[in-house]
């Protein structure tokens, strides 16, 4: 059983493809993601299942080095990563779906047992997960609207 499970969504008026692309390329992650400030490949490119990315990150006054590995990706629909390498296992699975044209559904989700926070912080973590998913989804919205 995961401790944490969180789901969160936004309407983006950007066409499914440029969407997809942009949020499952790990090199813009740092311009979209608050608390992510250092990506780097592991292997070589193009985004498949096996490639791993390295992430530097800030959470709830830690610093976080974790490596993600893809588990799955169906260009254009979904992309699911989990971590080969960091302080606590962790799932995150991005989904696409055009409403039209020209406009995208994406839900990120979140799940993993974040062991290496204090007992004090968990029952904050699902809440603490949200309100930075839906942040950093507005800032995605924001750089595919308007680029």
């Amino acid at each position: 059983m995961n401790a944490l499970d969180v789901t969160t969504e936004i309407i983006i008026s950007a066409p499914r493809q440029k969407t997809a692309e942009w949020a499952s390329n790990p090199d813009f992650a740092p311009e979209w993601y608050a608390n992510i400030h250092f990506a780097q490949w592991k292997t070589s490119r193009p985004l498949a299942v096996g490639s791993q990315f390295l992430f530097e990150a800030h959470f709830l006054g830690k610093k976080l080095k974790y490596t993600y590995e893809v588990v799955e990706f169906i260009p254009e629909q979904k992309l699911s990563m989990r971590t080969a390498d960091g302080p606590f296992p962790m799932e995150t699975t991005y989904t696409w779906e055009s409403l039209d044209s020209q406009t995208t559904r994406m839900i990120l989700r979140n799940r993993g047992n974040p062991a290496g926070f204090s007992r004090l912080f968990r029952p904050f973590m699902a809440f603490a997960v949200k309100k930075a998913n839906q942040k950093d989804l507005k800032q995605l919205k924001y750089l595919l609207e308007n680029s």
